[in-house]
């Protein structure tokens, strides 16, 4: 009787996309290299729920909020170097970055204000309410020390992310420790970015689907994007001058690995169903920074050319039709039943 029950549901399709700054233009790419086989169909409308952390938040909302990733991959490839600072000349360029180093010993590196300018063209005035599909957005609140899901009014208990803006739950997400100061929403709530505890937020979507949405886990299919996987060693002996920036990278890859393991066994064992498929690419230590916009034309070419590898696997699994139209419980221009 349960398989039957099973056999009944929909498939329930699931995109994930890491954050890594600049980076994000290697998961960009891959979906605008896929998106050019949907006959004008977005790549968005073909999943049931979008989750991503910081620059893969970015590109969750946008997917969301209907945006094909073609124009998502424009952000990166023709404003990036705007966002990190750069696009004045390889002398000024040059200066500015040595001056960024400097600053940074002492405070954030880069100004947001950049990025919240690219940001609201993009996404104007939308709010999360606007999303066309379910949006699972992860930022942390250094003040409380308390997690902070930017979340759609898919579950009745979901009343107040829907009515915030889009660019709030996007700056947050991508509001990198030591990258950018944190980022002050509408509501003055502190935020930073979500990478710092679900930069891969694969785990995070699954529990999701099958905790809030009722989703049996026999009915997920999921697309998680990476954005670059770095080889490094670490001595036995290391110490933290000798670890250095590898420490964060120890621990982001650490975060990673757990999600993807949590992932695997509440969707099945992979020995028994391929529920999650991974796309990221592995690279030397310290060849791609997240903001060295320098590299924006390689990781486009290397998400492309991923797209071109695994379509044939990928499109009967995920893009065989779209997904089901999606119906908050509360909508925009209604207020929530408090009662």
């Amino acid at each position: 009787m349960k398989n039957q029950e099973v056999a009944q549901q929909p498939t329930r399709r699931i995109l994930c996309i890491d954050g890594g700054g600049i980076l994000g233009t290697f998961p960009a790419a891959f979906l605008a290299g896929l998106e050019q086989h949907l006959q004008g169909r977005p790549i968005g409308s073909y999943f049931d729920l979008i989750a991503g952390t910081s620059t893969g938040g970015i590109i969750a909302i946008g997917l969301a909020m209907g945006l094909p990733a073609s124009e998502l991959l424009d952000l990166y490839e023709k404003r990036g170097p705007e966002i990190f600072g750069n696009g004045r000349g390889p002398v000024a360029d040059f200066v500015f970055s040595k001056l960024r180093l400097g600053r940074w010993l002492f405070m954030n590196k880069h100004d947001a204000a950049p990025l919240r300018s690219v940001l609201e063209d993009v996404l104007g005035g939308k709010r999360i309410g606007d999303a066309k599909t379910r949006l699972l957005i992860p930022a942390w609140n250094p003040v409380a020390r308390s997690v902070y899901i930017y979340k759609t009014a898919h579950h009745a208990r979901l009343r107040n992310d829907y009515k915030s803006l889009a660019v709030d739950a996007a700056l947050a997400t991508a509001a990198a420790p030591t990258y950018f100061r944190h980022h002050v929403t509408q509501h003055a709530v502190g935020l930073t970015d979500g990478g710092t505890w679900a930069n891969n937020p694969t785990a995070l979507a699954v529990v999701e689907a099958i905790t809030m949405l009722g989703w049996p886990r026999e009915s997920l299919h999921v697309l998680s994007l990476g954005c670059l996987e770095e080889t490094y060693t670490i001595r036995k002996w290391a110490g933290i001058g000798t670890l250095g920036s590898k420490i964060i990278k120890l621990f982001m890859d650490g975060q990673s690995h757990g999600a993807m393991g949590i992932a695997k066994l509440l969707t099945g064992h992979e020995h028994e169903r391929t529920a999650i498929h991974r796309i990221n690419h592995t690279v030397p230590y310290n060849t791609y920074k997240m903001d060295d916009t320098r590299v924006i034309q390689d990781l486009k070419g290397l998400g492309y050319s991923f797209s071109r590898d695994r379509q044939p696997v990928l499109d009967p699994v995920f893009f065989s039709q779209p997904a089901e139209a999606f119906a908050p419980v509360y909508v925009l221009d209604q207020e929530p039943d408090m009662a």
